[in-house]
């Protein structure tokens, strides 16, 4: 985390924001720049095992590897406790009683922000809206 993050302004990166904003010159990070300034940016243990599945699957250089360890330094990874089970329990149940269908791993990312009461802040508007107790801040289009 930089010195000019905020930790009593805490916001959860989904992990295609992390990753717009991991690339130098993507212009798909531009709409969440303002959103992460002076903020304390945080990632969940399931965005973090996306980014290494990613690195790995695309079978990264360690120059790359060295760079997302670097970028992820400047990020709080958000535990796993029995209160992320709760509300991933909760809202599963919730989303399945409705009638939708939610990826677990969206599941466990929204109940990381639940239960550590911040914003998730996702492209993915379709994937987290209508999520009970989730405040979801996007930039897609709806």
């Amino acid at each position: 985390m930089n010195e000019t993050q905020n930790l009593a302004d805490p916001i959860l990166l989904d992990t295609d924001v992390f990753s717009y904003l991991m690339k130098p010159g993507d212009p798909r990070g531009d709409p969440y720049r303002s959103h992460v300034a002076r903020r304390m940016n945080a990632i969940s243990q399931i965005t973090l095992g996306e980014l290494l599945f990613g690195a790995a699957w695309r079978n990264w250089n360690a120059a790359r590897l060295a760079d997302l360890r670097r970028k992820l330094r400047g990020v709080v990874i958000l535990p796993f406790d029995s209160e992320v089970c709760e509300d991933y329990a909760r809202v599963k149940v919730g989303i399945l009683s409705s009638g939708r269908v939610m990826a677990d791993n969206d599941l466990w990312i929204a109940a990381t922000a639940i239960r550590y009461s911040i914003p998730l802040l996702s492209n993915n508007r379709r994937h987290f809206e209508d999520v009970p107790g989730l405040v979801l801040i996007s930039e897609a289009p709806g």
